[in-house]
Order: C-alpha cells, then sequence, then structure tokens
C-alpha cells in the first residue's frame, strides 16, 4: 500500500510489540484501532508471547552494562531482534486467523540497552540519549509492512526524557470523569500515571518510580535459579529486612522531583552485588538470607511506589483506584504490599484486567496505539511529563 493512502486510513489493522526490561521475551499484540484520542476505538484480534531463550536473555543483559557492552554484539543483536519480532508478529497474526496481507503497520518500541536522558559528557559535550536495538527496517524488510519504531528519541532531542511512554495510552484508554486513578505498570521498572478525574491530557503527572521486578528478578535467577518469584512465593517465604529496606529507600532518585525516568542503568547488577554485600557482609547468602534478600527487594518496589504517591502524585489529588498491569501484578508479595500501604489512604488496588485491559499486554497494546497515531500525525508525548519543550510525534517510519 502507498505511504499516502495509509496516513489517509482513519481504520488500521496495527501490530503492537513489547520486550520490557525484564528481558523475558517479545509481546505481540494485533488490534483494530481506529480514530485518534480519547475517541480512539481498539479492538484486540490476536496476541502472542516469544520467550527469549536464555542464551539471547544473557547477551541482552550483557549488552545493557557499560562494562561489558561491546558495539559488535549491539549490531547483531539489532538485526536478530527484528527477526525475533517479526515471528512474534507471524504468530500473533496466526491466532488471530489473519493473514499477513491484513496488517497495516507496526509499532515497535525495542529492547533498551541503555537511557541516558539527563547530559553525560560525550567527546567533552554534554548530550542526552536513548538507545534501543531492534532495527525497524530490518523489521520492515522482513514483514513487507511499514513499522514505527524508535518512538523515545523525538522527546529527548526536546528536552524530555523520552519516557514514559505509557500515559498517553493511559489518558486515552483510563481517563473517567467518575473517578481518580493511578495507572500503575510493573514491568522491570515501575511507572505510575496519575489521571485527576475530569481531568484533560495537561493534567496527567507520570514518572518512573523505581524498580519493580528488576531486582527480585536478578536475585531470583542467582539464588533460586529461576527467570522470576512466580506468584511471589520466595517473597512471602520470609520477613523482609528493615535495616536493609530503610536503607534501599535512602535513594536519591526516589526523591528527585518528576520529570523522571530510569531503567537498568540505575537498577543493575551493580545494584544487586551493593545490596548483598551490605545485608551479607560480602559471604555468599544462606537459603534464608537469600530468601530475606527478595522479600526486601519486593518490599523495596511496593514502599518506593507508595512513597512517590504520597510525595508526588497526592498533592495533585487523591486517588481513589490503583489499576496495576505487567508481570508484576501476579507477585502477591508485591501486590500485598501495595494494598497494605494504599489503603492507608483508602485507594482500592486492582489490575486493569479488572478494567477490560489484559495486564500482561498493555505495553504491546500501547506500542500498537503510538505507532497509528504516529500515522495520524497526532502528538503523543505529554511534556508535563517527559519535560519536552513541545508536544511531538513520536517514531520514525521505516518503509518495506
Amino acid at each position: 500500500m502507498p505511504l499516502a493512502e495509509l496516513l489517509d486510513q482513519r481504520l488500521r489493522t496495527v501490530a503492537g510489540l513489547m520486550s520490557g526490561t525484564s528481558l523475558d521475551g517479545v509481546d505481540c499484540v494485533v488490534a483494530a484501532l481506529e480514530g485518534s484520542g480519547r475517541g480512539m476505538g481498539m479492538t484486540v484480534l490476536g496476541t502472542a508471547f516469544l520467550p527469549y531463550d536464555d542464551g539471547l536473555r544473557e547477551t541482552l543483559l550483557a549488552q545493557s552494562l557499560v562494562d561489558r557492552s561491546d558495539v559488535r554484539a549491539l549490531s547483531g543483536l539489532s538485526f536478530l531482534l527484528a527477526d525475533r519480532y517479526a515471528d512474534a508478529v507471524h504468530a500473533a497474526l496466526d491466532n488471530a486467523g489473519l493473514p499477513l496481507e491484513a496488517l497495516d503497520a507496526v509499532g515497535c518500541h525495542g529492547q533498551t540497552v541503555h537511557h541516558v536522558p539527563d547530559p553525560e559528557p560525550v567527546a567533552g559535550v554534554p548530550v542526552a540519549s536513548t538507545l534501543q536495538i531492534g532495527n525497524p527496517c530490518v523489521l520492515a524488510k522482513r514483514l513487507g509492512v511499514p513499522v514505527v519504531g524508535d518512538f523515545r528519541a523525538a522527546d529527548v532531542a526536546l528536552g524530555g526524557q523520552g519516557a514514559p511512554l505509557v500515559p498517553y495510552f493511559d489518558y486515552v484508554r483510563f481517563a473517567s470523569n467518575d473517578e481518580t486513578r493511578v495507572l500503575l505498570n510493573l514491568g522491570g521498572i515501575a511507572n505510575a500515571t496519575l489521571l485527576p478525574k475530569g481531568a484533560g491530557p495537561d493534567a496527567v503527572v507520570a514518572f518512573d518510580t523505581g524498580p519493580a521486578n528488576m531486582i527480585v528478578d536478578r536475585l531470583v535467577q542467582r539464588y533460586f535459579d529461576r527467570g522470576y518469584d512466580d506468584g511471589g512465593v520466595i517473597g512471602q517465604s520470609a520477613a523482609p529486612d528493615a535495616e536493609l529496606l530503610a536503607h534501599l529507600m535512602d535513594d536519591p532518585y526516589l526523591r528527585r522531583e518528576p520529570p523522571k525516568s530510569t531503567g537498568r542503568e540505575r537498577y543493575d547488577e551493580r545494584f544487586v552485588d551493593a545490596m548483598v554485600e551490605r545485608f551479607t557482609g560480602g559471604a555468599p547468602p544462606t537459603d534464608a538470607q537469600a530468601r530475606t534478600l527478595v522479600a526486601t527487594a519486593a518490599a523495596y518496589t511496593a514502599e518506593s511506589i507508595w512513597e512517590a504517591y504520597e510525595r508526588f502524585l497526592r498533592p495533585f489529588a487523591k486517588a481513589d483506584t490503583l489499576l496495576a498491569s505487567g508481570g508484576g501484578r501476579r507477585n502477591a508479595a508485591i501486590m500485598e504490599g501495595l494494598r497494605a500501604r494504599f489503603a492507608r489512604d483508602g485507594v482500592a488496588v486492582s489490575t486493569t484486567d479488572d478494567a477490560g485491559v489484559d495486564g500482561d499486554l498493555k505495553e504491546a497494546l500501547l506500542f500498537a496505539v503510538l505507532a497509528h497515531e504516529t500515522l495520524n500525525g497526532a502528538p503523543t508525548n505529554l511534556p508535563r511529563v517527559t519535560g519536552a519543550s513541545a508536544a511531538t510525534v513520536l517514531g520514525v517510519i521505516a518503509l518495506p
């Protein structure tokens, strides 16, 4: 289809792809999208999840660490991931019973390997930057379909954090005239969006609160040989260590005023190493100590989210409901911690599943929506959220 025709379409079938900081795999949603903004119609047609094998996961993790990354591996991974993304799109189309020819476009976030929204010196010049791999041009060639990718860069170019991106979707899908809502995504990193009841997009407040599953996952991978704490069973098998939790909460990022965003560059292996060393004195943890570490990491997630709400969201509006999405909503240690804390302010804690959006697929659907809006020519960053100097259309279009 000629690009001009695609840009003129009001109704599109779009695949959205998301592979996040948990590095567990790629989610794909194929959706029929019509219109723009709050009036957008969304119908999910098919979904798929393709897990990463251990080799790919560990290679991606290494390339996300400053002291282990190398340019040759990054280059190869960017092409390899495009192939994996193409496989996910085919799987989602098959599950929808749709041929490839039915697909109008793809929205692909890519895999973030480094995110530096606050300028750092490069050749003596302060530069803000962000890097997502999974080349959209390669994906467009593999599928024969236009691909919209590289969503964060335009916002960073305008002085913004380039994150979080989900608040636009939160506003379009979950804003209410009847209640004030907090949308909480629990991926590797946690991000929260405040939607004051009856307010427009300029009233949205959102930012990354800190880690969600990232620290828990790494501890469980190290000491229990599992990919993640399924159901939060390990985290519930011990009590958090109060002294260690207090130390973790003494985190400059948590006190920093929004707009702000973060990722593995802050809460990486070095953070986990320091946490373990402080608790064990440098000795390998016993089974009981490892369980305490996982419980403390889960408590850190819940406490840092509560503190972010109390410090930076509550002054704008008291929430009526918190709706969680992402893999962390299945971690009982985290969710029970959130319910206990938010009960202090009378906030009901539930999930986006209860509001009609599968919490595992919300971010993939987000990138279908962002791609659709890019083709509509609609700005989708929220400058109040990211700190950008202006609203802007996000993403670049790669043609097949």
